[in-house]
């Protein structure tokens, strides 16, 4: 047997469909009085709706959050959380908006509710991350772990089909490395193979039918699980790339991690034979970098770097980058290899056997 540490992270977790009717409740027991209400400017009308439910309890509501959590826009919501002496975060949507509650978090350590509306996970995380000068720092810190989630399948019925698939692909993200991260365990490892199992179940659905509100749910159970495994254990040559690309790039969040995570997967799979067993069986696949590039197919998520914003000009830093300091791997980080890997999923090929 092999020996391993658990530590649990501590959550609250409501979970059904309807159950924001429990966001009064909920913002009691934390005991707070005075909610900053956090959205993109997309959202604006759902963190609306959350200030109207909040009524006097309340404080304001701040509308700028966007991806990859810009330094700028941190401070931004820091000083009107001050401002407004704000003792709570009610976080309204996806991973940009809960981002930004973290982001204020790290320095107040005010609590953050959070309400996903996307299959993120970042709601179960202590990890948090800010771009500045071009590049994004992520770090772990227990202050920004939310301390209840809301989740309501419901309010994911306006997400989009393109946005749904990937959403759930980024989530699925988060399970593949955990069950080859350097301090894996067997209960992560069940709630790994369980999340992507339930992705890779509901999402086809999703997309055929975004109305199907049971196929919502079993998504955003396998992002929950998902999202428990990243903020348990750690990341891996994926995460790496990814927030690389992101930071540097600019790069849509969750499109970038659809793109990468069959080509990760490949690098890795001699390194980590039973992680690949394990997630084949899930997308009942037989191979798992092959398995997921094809879901990504099914779900007609972009496939290609190339189509979603990143110059082949860019190929060659993106690989320098990504091998500086690199994260925990199973297989060693080589530049030559990484960047074979990048121009695949530039080009939008299959991953390599």
């Amino acid at each position: 047997m092999q020996p391993f540490v658990y530590t649990g992270q501590p959550a609250r977790v409501v979970f059904g469909a309807g159950c924001l009717a429990q966001l009064v409740p909920e913002i009691e027991r934390l005991g707070a009085k005075r909610a900053l209400v956090l959205s993109t400017p997309e959202q604006r009308s759902s963190a609306q709706d959350i200030a109207n439910r909040l009524g006097d309890r309340c404080a304001g509501i701040f509308d700028r959050a966007v991806m990859h959590v810009p330094i700028e826009t941190a401070r931004e919501a820091r000083a009107e959380a001050l401002r407004l002496a704000a003792d709570c975060a009610v976080s309204i949507g996806g991973g940009s908006t809960t981002g930004l509650g973290k982001a204020i978090a790290l320095e107040s350590n005010l609590p953050i509710l959070a309400i996903p509306t996307t299959y993120a996970g970042s709601e179960m995380t202590p990890i948090y991350g800010i771009t500045e000068g071009g590049l994004k720092k992520t770090g772990r810190d227990a202050r920004v772990l939310p301390r209840t989630v809301i989740y309501d399948p419901t309010l994911t019925l306006t997400l989009p089909a393109r946005l749904s698939a990937t959403s759930g692909m980024n989530a699925i993200a988060h399970a593949a490395e955990g069950l080859y991260a350097q301090d894996a365990n067997p209960i992560m490892g069940l709630l790994a193979e369980e999340g992507i199992r339930a992705l890779a179940q509901g999402l086809p659905q999703v997309v055929a039918n975004p109305a199907d509100i049971d196929a919502r749910g079993d998504c955003l159970y396998g992002a929950w699980l998902c999202g428990s495994v990243l903020g348990s254990v750690g990341m891996a040559l994926h995460h790496k790339l990814c927030h690389t690309l992101g930071g540097t790039w600019n790069l849509p969040h969750a499109e970038t991690h659809t793109i990468v995570l069959p080509h990760a997967i490949a690098y890795n799979a001699a390194a980590a034979p039973d992680a690949m067993t394990r997630i084949a069986r899930a997308l009942k696949a037989r191979n798992a970098a092959l398995g997921l590039y094809q879901l990504a197919q099914a779900l007609k998520a972009p496939l290609a770097l190339k189509d979603i914003g990143m110059p082949e000009s860019a190929i060659d830093e993106a690989a320098r980058l990504a091998t500086t300091n690199p994260y925990y791997n199973p297989r060693p980080v080589e530049l030559q290899p990484i960047r074979d890997l990048l121009r695949r999923a530039w080009a939008g090929d299959a991953p390599a056997a």
